[in-house]
Protein backbone atom coordinates (compact mmCIF):
# COMPACT_ATOMS: atom_id res chain seq x y z
CA UNK A 1 0.00 0.00 0.00
CA UNK A 2 2.58 2.54 0.90
CA UNK A 3 4.82 1.94 -2.53
CA UNK A 4 1.75 2.70 -4.55
CA UNK A 5 0.60 5.75 -2.32
CA UNK A 6 4.44 6.77 -3.09
CA UNK A 7 4.53 6.10 -6.70
CA UNK A 8 1.04 8.22 -7.10
CA UNK A 9 2.44 10.59 -5.51
CA UNK A 10 5.95 10.83 -7.47
CA UNK A 11 7.53 9.35 -3.90
CA UNK A 12 8.85 5.69 -3.14
CA UNK A 13 7.64 3.93 -0.16
CA UNK A 14 11.29 4.83 1.96
CA UNK A 15 10.00 8.65 1.25
CA UNK A 16 6.31 7.74 2.26
CA UNK A 17 7.28 5.72 5.73
CA UNK A 18 9.76 8.75 6.52
CA UNK A 19 7.00 10.71 6.09
CA UNK A 20 8.29 12.67 3.10
CA UNK A 21 6.83 12.74 -0.90
CA UNK A 22 7.83 14.89 -3.70
CA UNK A 23 5.40 15.40 -6.86
CA UNK A 24 4.23 18.05 -9.24
CA UNK A 25 6.76 20.68 -8.10
CA UNK A 26 5.67 20.44 -4.19
CA UNK A 27 7.48 18.78 -1.37
CA UNK A 28 5.88 17.62 1.63
CA UNK A 29 7.59 16.59 4.99
CA UNK A 30 6.05 15.33 8.55
CA UNK A 31 7.96 15.63 11.14
CA UNK A 32 5.53 14.72 14.29
CA UNK A 33 2.98 17.42 14.61
CA UNK A 34 4.54 19.44 11.83
CA UNK A 35 4.19 19.13 8.36
CA UNK A 36 6.14 21.32 5.99
CA UNK A 37 5.13 21.98 2.22
CA UNK A 38 7.44 23.53 -0.18
CA UNK A 39 6.62 24.99 -3.02
CA UNK A 40 10.07 23.67 -5.38
CA UNK A 41 9.81 25.19 -8.76
CA UNK A 42 12.78 27.77 -8.05
CA UNK A 43 13.85 27.74 -11.72
CA UNK A 44 10.21 29.09 -12.29
CA UNK A 45 10.26 31.12 -9.08
CA UNK A 46 7.58 28.54 -7.78
CA UNK A 47 4.91 29.71 -10.37
CA UNK A 48 1.72 27.30 -9.75
CA UNK A 49 -0.07 25.15 -12.17
CA UNK A 50 -3.21 23.01 -12.57
CA UNK A 51 -0.56 20.35 -10.85
CA UNK A 52 0.88 22.47 -8.32
CA UNK A 53 -3.22 22.77 -7.32
CA UNK A 54 -4.16 19.39 -7.61
CA UNK A 55 -1.21 18.20 -5.11
CA UNK A 56 -2.22 20.77 -2.39
CA UNK A 57 -5.36 19.26 -2.79
CA UNK A 58 -4.14 15.85 -2.22
CA UNK A 59 -2.04 16.98 0.95
CA UNK A 60 -5.20 18.49 2.70
CA UNK A 61 -7.30 15.06 1.84
CA UNK A 62 -4.14 13.28 3.17
CA UNK A 63 -2.57 15.25 5.97
CA UNK A 64 -2.04 12.70 9.06
CA UNK A 65 -4.26 13.13 12.03
CA UNK A 66 -0.86 14.01 14.15
CA UNK A 67 -0.61 17.50 12.77
CA UNK A 68 -0.93 20.27 14.46
CA UNK A 69 0.79 23.27 12.39
CA UNK A 70 1.51 23.19 8.54
CA UNK A 71 4.01 25.69 7.19
CA UNK A 72 3.94 26.47 3.71
CA UNK A 73 6.95 28.04 2.35
CA UNK A 74 8.85 27.93 -1.45
CA UNK A 75 12.08 27.04 -2.40
CA UNK A 76 14.94 29.49 -3.42
CA UNK A 77 14.39 33.71 -3.49
CA UNK A 78 10.46 33.77 -3.68
CA UNK A 79 7.69 32.44 -2.26
CA UNK A 80 5.92 32.30 -5.36
CA UNK A 81 5.54 34.34 -8.64
CA UNK A 82 1.93 33.37 -9.33
CA UNK A 83 0.91 31.54 -11.88
CA UNK A 84 2.58 29.84 -14.22
CA UNK A 85 2.05 31.64 -17.55
CA UNK A 86 1.91 29.16 -19.89
CA UNK A 87 -0.95 28.51 -18.49
CA UNK A 88 -2.13 32.14 -20.60
CA UNK A 89 -1.17 30.42 -24.10
CA UNK A 90 -2.71 27.87 -26.59
CA UNK A 91 -0.29 25.76 -25.71
CA UNK A 92 -0.37 26.13 -21.99
CA UNK A 93 1.52 23.54 -19.47
CA UNK A 94 2.23 20.06 -21.03
CA UNK A 95 -0.18 17.21 -19.84
CA UNK A 96 -2.16 20.02 -18.10
CA UNK A 97 -3.58 22.29 -20.62
CA UNK A 98 -4.11 26.04 -20.40
CA UNK A 99 -6.70 28.70 -19.56
CA UNK A 100 -7.87 29.14 -23.21
CA UNK A 101 -8.89 25.57 -23.68
CA UNK A 102 -10.43 25.54 -20.04
CA UNK A 103 -12.49 28.58 -20.55
CA UNK A 104 -13.48 27.28 -24.01
CA UNK A 105 -15.51 24.31 -22.41
CA UNK A 106 -18.70 25.36 -20.73
CA UNK A 107 -18.94 27.29 -17.90
CA UNK A 108 -19.87 24.54 -15.50
CA UNK A 109 -16.95 22.57 -16.14
CA UNK A 110 -15.01 25.42 -15.76
CA UNK A 111 -16.23 26.37 -12.47
CA UNK A 112 -15.79 22.95 -11.30
CA UNK A 113 -12.45 23.57 -12.54
CA UNK A 114 -12.09 26.27 -10.25
CA UNK A 115 -13.26 24.76 -7.33
CA UNK A 116 -11.25 21.83 -7.46
CA UNK A 117 -8.22 24.35 -7.95
CA UNK A 118 -9.36 25.92 -4.57
CA UNK A 119 -9.65 22.97 -2.58
CA UNK A 120 -6.06 22.98 -2.37
CA UNK A 121 -5.69 26.44 -0.23
CA UNK A 122 -9.57 26.01 1.79
CA UNK A 123 -8.02 22.99 4.06
CA UNK A 124 -5.82 25.41 5.18
CA UNK A 125 -8.38 26.92 7.33
CA UNK A 126 -9.04 24.08 9.67
CA UNK A 127 -9.08 24.44 12.99
CA UNK A 128 -7.60 21.50 14.12
CA UNK A 129 -4.63 23.03 12.26
CA UNK A 130 -2.56 26.57 12.36
CA UNK A 131 -1.27 27.12 8.87
CA UNK A 132 1.81 28.97 9.26
CA UNK A 133 3.09 31.23 5.40
CA UNK A 134 6.83 31.17 5.46
CA UNK A 135 7.25 34.12 2.81
CA UNK A 136 10.06 35.59 1.25
CA UNK A 137 10.51 37.37 -2.09
CA UNK A 138 7.83 37.15 -4.67
CA UNK A 139 4.03 36.16 -4.02
CA UNK A 140 2.54 37.19 -6.61
CA UNK A 141 -1.57 36.48 -7.39
CA UNK A 142 -2.17 33.33 -6.62
CA UNK A 143 1.41 32.91 -4.34
CA UNK A 144 -0.25 36.00 -2.25
CA UNK A 145 -3.35 34.12 -2.22
CA UNK A 146 -1.61 30.86 -0.85
CA UNK A 147 -0.05 33.27 1.54
CA UNK A 148 -3.98 34.83 2.29
CA UNK A 149 -5.14 30.87 3.07
CA UNK A 150 -2.58 30.90 5.85
CA UNK A 151 -3.75 31.60 9.39
CA UNK A 152 -0.49 33.45 9.77
CA UNK A 153 1.93 34.92 7.97
CA UNK A 154 5.90 35.41 8.86
CA UNK A 155 7.39 37.58 6.10
CA UNK A 156 11.18 38.46 5.35
CA UNK A 157 12.24 41.87 4.79
CA UNK A 158 12.47 41.66 0.94
CA UNK A 159 9.14 40.20 0.40
CA UNK A 160 6.54 41.19 -1.69
CA UNK A 161 2.63 40.58 -1.99
CA UNK A 162 0.85 41.83 -5.18
CA UNK A 163 -2.21 40.60 -6.25
CA UNK A 164 -1.85 40.58 -10.03
CA UNK A 165 -5.06 39.54 -11.16
CA UNK A 166 -7.21 42.53 -12.22
CA UNK A 167 -3.97 43.56 -14.12
CA UNK A 168 -4.53 40.59 -16.39
CA UNK A 169 -8.59 41.01 -16.91
CA UNK A 170 -9.24 38.50 -14.01
CA UNK A 171 -10.17 38.28 -10.47
CA UNK A 172 -8.46 37.22 -7.75
CA UNK A 173 -10.28 33.37 -7.86
CA UNK A 174 -7.80 31.02 -5.46
CA UNK A 175 -9.95 31.68 -2.01
CA UNK A 176 -7.64 35.39 -1.30
CA UNK A 177 -10.52 37.77 -1.33
CA UNK A 178 -12.30 37.20 1.91
CA UNK A 179 -9.23 36.42 3.73
CA UNK A 180 -7.57 39.69 2.73
CA UNK A 181 -11.31 42.26 3.35
CA UNK A 182 -11.27 40.69 7.20
CA UNK A 183 -7.05 41.49 7.50
CA UNK A 184 -6.93 44.60 5.59
CA UNK A 185 -10.56 45.93 5.17
CA UNK A 186 -12.41 46.69 2.19
CA UNK A 187 -10.84 50.41 1.26
CA UNK A 188 -7.43 48.77 1.61
CA UNK A 189 -8.24 45.38 -0.04
CA UNK A 190 -9.83 47.23 -2.71
CA UNK A 191 -6.40 49.80 -2.97
CA UNK A 192 -4.61 47.13 -3.39
CA UNK A 193 -6.27 44.60 -5.37
CA UNK A 194 -7.92 47.78 -7.86
CA UNK A 195 -3.99 48.87 -8.35
CA UNK A 196 -2.38 45.33 -8.04
CA UNK A 197 0.36 47.47 -6.79
CA UNK A 198 3.02 46.00 -4.24
CA UNK A 199 2.69 45.57 -0.13
CA UNK A 200 6.35 45.64 0.60
CA UNK A 201 7.08 44.05 4.44
CA UNK A 202 6.83 47.25 6.32
CA UNK A 203 3.10 47.97 5.02
CA UNK A 204 2.37 44.72 5.15
CA UNK A 205 3.34 44.52 9.01
CA UNK A 206 1.60 47.72 9.72
CA UNK A 207 -2.15 46.60 8.06
CA UNK A 208 -2.54 43.33 9.33
CA UNK A 209 -1.09 41.12 6.05
CA UNK A 210 1.67 40.13 8.39
CA UNK A 211 2.12 38.92 12.00
CA UNK A 212 5.95 38.75 11.63
CA UNK A 213 8.88 40.74 9.64
CA UNK A 214 12.30 39.43 9.94
CA UNK A 215 15.11 39.64 7.81
CA UNK A 216 15.73 36.93 5.33
CA UNK A 217 18.21 34.77 7.02
CA UNK A 218 16.08 34.81 10.32
CA UNK A 219 12.95 33.85 8.51
CA UNK A 220 13.14 29.97 9.36
CA UNK A 221 14.00 30.74 12.78
CA UNK A 222 11.43 33.00 13.50
CA UNK A 223 8.58 30.02 12.13
CA UNK A 224 10.46 27.98 14.12
CA UNK A 225 9.77 29.88 17.24
CA UNK A 226 5.99 30.41 16.33
CA UNK A 227 5.79 26.75 16.04
CA UNK A 228 6.96 26.05 19.58
CA UNK A 229 4.96 28.83 21.34
CA UNK A 230 1.99 27.04 19.22
CA UNK A 231 2.53 23.97 20.00
CA UNK A 232 2.87 25.00 23.79
CA UNK A 233 -0.70 24.87 24.04
CA UNK A 234 -3.48 22.40 24.61
CA UNK A 235 -4.53 21.06 20.79
CA UNK A 236 -8.17 20.55 21.96
CA UNK A 237 -9.04 23.65 23.38
CA UNK A 238 -6.72 25.29 20.50
CA UNK A 239 -8.71 23.81 17.80
CA UNK A 240 -11.78 24.88 20.14
CA UNK A 241 -10.98 28.14 20.35
CA UNK A 242 -9.65 28.62 16.61
CA UNK A 243 -13.50 27.37 15.68
CA UNK A 244 -14.69 30.55 18.06
CA UNK A 245 -12.52 32.80 16.51
CA UNK A 246 -13.27 31.86 12.57
CA UNK A 247 -17.27 32.09 13.53
CA UNK A 248 -16.89 35.45 15.55
CA UNK A 249 -17.68 37.51 12.59
CA UNK A 250 -20.40 35.79 11.56
CA UNK A 251 -22.98 36.09 14.58
CA UNK A 252 -24.02 38.61 17.04
CA UNK A 253 -22.36 39.20 20.21
CA UNK A 254 -25.12 36.97 22.12
CA UNK A 255 -24.64 34.30 19.94
CA UNK A 256 -20.73 34.10 20.01
CA UNK A 257 -21.79 34.10 23.81
CA UNK A 258 -23.56 30.95 23.03
CA UNK A 259 -20.75 29.58 20.86
CA UNK A 260 -17.87 30.00 23.63
CA UNK A 261 -20.36 28.21 26.61
CA UNK A 262 -21.19 25.51 24.06
CA UNK A 263 -17.45 24.71 23.55
CA UNK A 264 -16.19 25.46 27.04
CA UNK A 265 -19.02 22.90 28.04
CA UNK A 266 -16.83 20.36 25.78
CA UNK A 267 -14.15 21.43 27.21
CA UNK A 268 -14.28 20.67 30.62
CA UNK A 269 -16.40 17.61 30.01
CA UNK A 270 -13.37 16.32 28.30
CA UNK A 271 -11.46 17.25 31.10
CA UNK A 272 -13.01 16.82 33.97
CA UNK A 273 -15.99 14.65 32.88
Amino acid sequence: MAEAQAQQRGGNAEEVSAGKTAADGVRFEVDGEIATITLDRPEKRNAQTFATWSELARIGENLPEQVRVVVVKGEGPSFSAGIDLRMFTPEGVPGQGSFSAAAKSDGATFEQRIRQAQAGFLWLRRPEIVSIAAVQGHAIGAGFQLALACDLRIVADDVSFCMKEPALGLVPDLTGTKPLVELVGLAKAIDICLTARTVRADEALRIGLAEIAVAGGDLDQAVQNKIAELLATNRDAAAATKRLLQGAQGRTLEEQSVAEGIEQAARLKALFG
